[in-house]
């Protein structure tokens, strides 16, 4: 029976395949759990549409993240930390302390997207990347400064 998978089945397909099963394994198993419907023309020509409508969506997506890209590339943050001796600053700035700069900058961005590989400790220059879609990063300009 040729089946329709609605869901990743291991050892057997991904999201949107048409595979061939036998059908006990279809009737009993795949349908009843909702991770396979049974392949009709008209099923067929609905998971075309539906993954038309995908792709659309996909590329609208990464679309509007390359014009978030580029307004985070224009921009650079500053950000005011207490220093102590030797320019040592108490504390770190962390992707919370980015995340609030760039919210009074006017941009919304998760914390989760801001990647930093360990927390600031010192005073500098520093290009932290942000992670918008799988495909886009935009690189940000941190400036930590002394308040």
């Amino acid at each position: 029976m040729k089946v329709i998978l609605k869901e990743d089945v291991p050892d057997l397909g991904s999201v949107g395949e048409v595979v061939n099963v036998k059908d006990g394994y279809a009737r009993n198993y795949l349908i009843p759990q909702s991770l396979a419907v049974q392949a009709s023309t008209k099923s067929i020509h609905q998971l075309e549409h539906q993954k038309k409508l995908i792709e659309a969506h996909k590329s609208r997506v990464k679309k509007d993240a390359h014009v978030m890209a580029e307004d985070i590339e224009k921009i650079s943050c500053t950000i005011p930390m207490l220093v102590g001796e030797q320019d040592k600053l108490f504390g770190s700035v962390t992707s919370k302390d980015i995340e609030e700069a760039l919210s009074q900058e006017g941009l919304n961005i998760s914390r989760k997207r801001i990647i930093l590989e360990e927390p600031i400790k010192s005073l500098g220059v520093y290009t932290v990347d942000v992670r918008l879609h799988a495909e886009v990063t935009a690189k940000l300009k941190v400036w930590v400064v002394a308040k």
